[in-house]
């Protein structure tokens, strides 16, 4: 057996190796450690308990049997257990549904409860069948009885559900095995996160949402974000369909999402398996999340934040805007020289000090919001500081930092929501959802101030004959530039007028919607009013191509005394075309991505506006998917 667990250990440790690149909740007992190493264990306590199991029960487990491997042929005379060096959940005969605890160093929290979503009815555990228990994982198939209004069970009320943790998991797999169409998790919390790898997320706050059930994107994933800091529990599931819901209570300050449901995917027979699966993983750390409440004073302040990073990741920081929009950055971190390095989408360090981009002390350049200092970082001991923007965006409210990806240091035990998301999707189907093809950048070309450079460079020497070819390249260079960008602009204004006509038909199918619909087409007709207020100085493709004709055709041998003169009347004529260019794409992209929040926002407080939100966040992932790099799709 101890060749056995060390051959399973070491198979374990290699596979982390692998992996790549609020009000307080209501459950906050702690309880004692588990078991050793990452192994699952399945238990029976002998006795039935009326109430969540205490500290010294688990800890201790006095009088409980630990169930031999293999042996699935057993009736449980208590409550069953199973665990491993991260989980603990806990099945009591007659509760509603499956109890979990992380842990964190000696203690282990209760997160959340785990059951079988129906309408308002009672359930209680009737049964536990065990499908496997060895030291690799542990499932077992829970049965549950529905009482209709309080009555007795009648025949099919029977809901049996899927509880299955394998060994050093962070998460559980659940599974409807009969009559379960969502899944019920209850895990009291202020802030929702919807984790958006297009644009920005979706930040839901309870204190904001006065409906007691609001539906929500059908994105794959939801996090609640518990305990003021202390853990994170992330829903993932494998079927897109119909949305998530979460439900809702309190007044005021203390209100709060008392849970969300998940479905499983259409059964209409209710006796068959559902094809889907919802994991539910614990993200459990000193400060894995914090919030800081930013004022409107705040603006080009430094502000020290009560919070250090635990552990080196891609942190993201969602800001509230005065709009009551989000808006998603993703911090920089700082060299023990001093320098600060912001990381990529995939883990790489992106390039630094290079023309436009970063600058020495955080400055940095993107368009729509042009020059200023990067407004969140760590300094090089983890300590995290913010600093909202003096112009352009507004911040006002909370600001929620979490772990969104994974870097090259961050140590193998610890987790991010990427990491969740691919660890139970598997790496196939996790690079469909963040669609990696599509979040990467496009150029073409050499962008228009580069080529100005080099242009008005050779002909200041009077070497226009001796680096004609190099002129030449130029040339072809800033003019493929400029129809990239020029294209990618088409592309977005008729994607707002097919939105606009959409939304049109929408208001004219649906009348009581008028006001949200509305409100979504002065968002999209934003396209329009950007490109006319710069029309007159992008010209038309045609121009730019004149322009370098010209340029070829009467300037490229030619060395008279106004050479110099004429080269730059051209070049500076380019530059007018490539820069509005490059304000208008990042502008456009701007408007698509508020339309796509505030398009989940709307559903989650109107219903109603479930299907349409629903075709408009698809409509916009597809216009946001393959930016170019002047659209700044990462700040």
């Amino acid at each position: 057996m101890k060749i056995q667990r060390r051959i399973i250990l070491r198979v374990y440790l290699a596979i982390l190796i692998l992996i790549p690149g609020a009000s307080k909740v209501v459950y906050t007992q702690e309880i004692g450690t588990g078991p050793e190493g990452p192994f699952t264990y399945l238990f029976d306590t002998g006795t039935l308990s009326s109430v969540p199991l205490p500290g010294e029960a688990l800890s201790k487990r006095t009088s409980w049997t630990k169930l031999p491997e293999d042996k699935v042929a057993h009736e449980f005379k208590g409550d069953v257990v199973f665990m491993n060096d991260k989980l603990v959940v806990a099945l009591r005969r007659n509760s509603c549904g499956a109890e979990i605890y992380s842990r964190r160093g000696d203690a282990l929290r209760m997160r959340g409860l785990l059951t079988p979503a129906a309408e308002d009815q009672a359930i209680r555990l009737s049964s536990v069948k065990i499908v496997q228990n060895n030291l690799n994982g542990v499932a077992v198939d829970a049965t549950f009885k529905r009482f209709p209004q309080g009555g007795v069970p009648t025949d099919g009320q029977t809901l049996i559900l899927r509880y299955e943790l394998q060994m050093g998991q962070t998460f559980i797999k659940t599974e409807s095995r009969r009559g379960v169409t969502r899944l019920r998790v209850e895990a009291p919390c202020r802030f929702m996160v919807l984790p958006d790898f297009f644009a920005d997320d979706i930040v839901i706050d309870a204190e904001h949402i006065p409906v007691s059930k609001a539906e929500l994107p059908s994105e794959n994933f939801i996090m609640h974000m518990l305990d003021d800091g202390q853990a994170i529990l992330i829903c993932v599931w494998d079927k897109r369909g119909e949305d998530a819901r979460i439900t809702l209570s309190g007044q005021g300050s203390k209100r709060v999402i008392t849970g969300s449901e998940i479905y499983y995917g259409r059964d209409p027979a209710l006796r068959k398996p559902n094809q889907g699966k919802v994991w539910v993983a614990i993200l459990e750390d000193k400060e894995t999340w914090h919030m800081h409440e930013v004022t409107k004073n705040d603006a080009d302040k430094i502000i020290r934040l009560n919070w250090e990073r635990p552990y080196p990741a891609q942190w993201r920081v969602d800001w509230r805007l005065d709009n009551n929009l989000t808006d998603s950055w993703e911090m920089i971190s700082q060299k023990p020289d001093g320098e600060y390095v912001k990381h990529g989408w995939f883990g790489q360090p992106e390039s630094f000090g290079v023309a436009d981009w970063m600058k020495p002390n955080r400055q940095r350049w993107t368009t729509v919001l042009g020059r200023f200092q990067y407004p969140c970082w760590m300094d090089s001991s983890g300590q995290g500081f913010l600093q909202p923007l003096k112009k352009k965006l507004r911040f006002q409210g909370p600001a929620i930092i979490y772990p969104i990806n994974r870097l090259k240091e961050t140590p193998i035990d610890k987790f991010t929501v990427v990491d969740i998301v691919r660890e139970t999707l598997g790496v196939g189907p996790c690079e469909y959802i963040l669609d990696v093809e599509g979040q990467r950048k496009k150029s073409a070309g050499i962008a228009t101030c580069a080529a100005r450079d080099i242009l008005d460079a050779i002909y200041e020497k009077k070497l226009q004959k001796q680096k004609r070819a190099e002129a030449e390249k130029a040339l072809v260079d800033v003019l493929a530039f400029v129809q990239h960008i020029r294209v990618r602009i088409d592309d977005y204004v008729a994607f707002g007028r097919q939105m606009q006509k959409y939304l049109a038909e929408q208001k004219k199918a649906h009348p009581k919607l008028a006001n949200s619909l509305t409100e979504m087409e002065t968002i999209t007709r934003k396209i329009d009013e950007y490109l006319a207020n710069r029309k007159a100085k992008i010209k038309t493709p045609e121009y730019a191509t004149n322009l370098g004709e010209e340029f070829r055709t009467k300037l490229i041998d030619y060395e008279g005394d106004d050479a110099l003169e004429k080269c730059k009347k051209i070049t500076a004529a380019l530059v007018q075309i490539g820069g509005n260019q490059d304000e208008l794409v990042g502008e456009c992209r701007m408007a698509v991505k508020i339309l796509r929040q505030r398009a989940g926002l709307l559903m989650a407080t109107d219903s109603r506006m479930a299907n349409i939100a629903r075709e408009v966040r698809r409509r916009t992932r597809e216009m946001l998917r393959n930016p170019v790099s002047y659209e700044a799709p990462r700040h």
